[in-house]
């Protein structure tokens, strides 16, 4: 079955950086374009950015785009989101989703299984 596990959250200081990981399995990882969503208890939930099975980024949220970076490995079935500068606005769960059946190279158009996530806390 599809799975997701994420790690690399934790509590950091405004300004300062993390690193997420996101190891999937169950699927053919390199056929799939992944994205990272951030969740907030009582907000509706965020998409951030994707990439590509090739590697292209597109970013959803305008207020990531020049903090946050977004990587692949598919030797590792791995995806990073690498995020600096991070602001108290960022604290959330954040996961992990594969693009769905129906185009699954591509970033955008539907998601199907997602991660249970890893916290951030962004706080003096």
């Amino acid at each position: 079955q599809v799975q997701f596990v994420e790690s690399g959250g934790g509590l950091v200081q405004p300004g300062g950086s993390l690193r997420l990981s996101c190891v999937g399995s169950g699927f053919t990882f390199n056929d799939h374009a992944i994205a990272w969503y951030r969740h907030t208890p009582g907000k509706e939930s965020e998409g951030l950015l994707c990439i590509s099975p090739s590697g292209s980024t597109k970013y959803y949220l305008d207020s990531v785009e020049g903090r946050f970076t977004i990587s692949r490995d598919n030797a590792k079935n791995t995806v990073y989101l690498q995020m600096n500068n991070l602001k108290p606005e960022d604290t959330a769960v954040y996961s992990c989703a594969k693009a769905g059946p129906s185009f699954p190279w591509l970033c955008g158009h539907e998601y199907d299984y997602w991660g249970q996530g890893t916290q951030v806390t962004v706080s003096t």
